[in-house]
Formats: structure tokens, C-alpha cells, sequence
């Protein structure tokens, strides 16, 4: 075999190998994902229920009344995706995705009460969650005000 023909195999080799390490970077959760056809439908079927009045330990069967939990479930079953029914249980569903690579749809966790996970969100993009608040209904918030920013704990990729 010439020098050359070596030369060739050890490039491809290379390639092969960098084409391969991009592949399991690119599979990594902790990396940011476009908006997807999905994850827009989600943020759709969600944003149809805004001013929904919030219920504690409501079940959200029927979309007219939510707590944080169940308006998550409620909405991901619009896309024949089924949760769990509390945010703690939710919280463990899904990948774990880093906050600066949130995407559309993640589920996004905070403490705002006892326990390491008391409400659950939806990554509605550009810094803003879709959720069941106590004192609005189901709103938009943004996530980097002072209150949600302190209270972050984690977020998930379902889709």
C-alpha cells in the first residue's frame, strides 16, 4: 500500500471519528432543539386555556379549572402524551435539560413552596413560561423576573 493510500484511510478514519463525536453531542439533552412542528402544537393547545381559573388538587379533566400539575398533564394529553399527576412525579420524566438550553415545550420546575419540587411550568421561548398560577390562572410569566428567577430548581424535555 503507498504512503498515500495511508495518508487517505487515516483522514477518512478522522472524519468518520469527528462525524461520530458530533453525532453523540448532538443526542446530548443538555443542548438546545429548535422548536419542533410539536412542541408548537403544545404551546397552541396551552395558550387556548389562558385565563383557565386556578383550582388546587384540581383534576383538569374537562379544562375548566387547573392547578400547576394538571394543566402540564392536561396538555400534553392533547398530544396523546401522558404525565404523572404531580410536578414532583413529572420532574422525573423526561431528560434533564440545562436552562440555557431550554426549548419550546420542556417542562421548566420550580420551589415555590415546602419540597424540592412545588410548581411546574411549560417553556413557552424567549423566557417565558405557560402555567396554572394561584393568583392569575392559567398566564404567561416570565421566567427572569426577580420571583421565578430565585425559585428555578430544574426542567425536563418530554418531547
Amino acid at each position: 500500500m503507498k504512503f498515500g493510500g495511508i495518508k487517505k484511510k487515516l483522514m477518512m478514519v478522522g472524519l468518520l471519528a469527528s462525524i461520530g463525536w458530533f453525532g453523540m453531542a448532538a443526542a446530548d439533552s443538555s443542548t438546545s432543539s429548535a422548536a419542533t412542528a410539536e412542541s408548537l402544537e403544545l404551546l397552541s393547545i396551552g395558550k387556548d386555556y389562558i385565563g383557565t381559573p386556578y383550582v388546587y388538587g384540581a383534576s383538569g379533566i374537562w379544562g375548566t379549572s387547573f392547578d400547576c400539575s394538571s394543566y402540564t398533564q392536561f396538555v400534553f394529553r392533547q398530544l396523546g402524551i401522558s404525565l404523572p399527576r404531580t410536578s414532583v412525579e413529572q420532574a422525573y420524566v423526561g431528560e434533564k435539560v440545562a436552562k440555557s438550553y431550554l426549548s419550546v415545550g420542556d417542562l421548566v420546575f420550580y420551589k415555590t413552596g415546602s419540597g424540592w419540587i412545588s410548581h411546574v411550568a411549560i417553556y413557552a421561548g424567549s423566557g417565558k413560561i405557560l402555567h396554572a398560577s394561584t393568583s392569575q390562572g392559567v398566564t404567561i410569566s416570565d421566567m427572569n423576573s426577580s420571583y421565578w428567577k430565585s425559585k428555578y430548581v430544574t426542567a425536563r424535555r418530554v418531547l
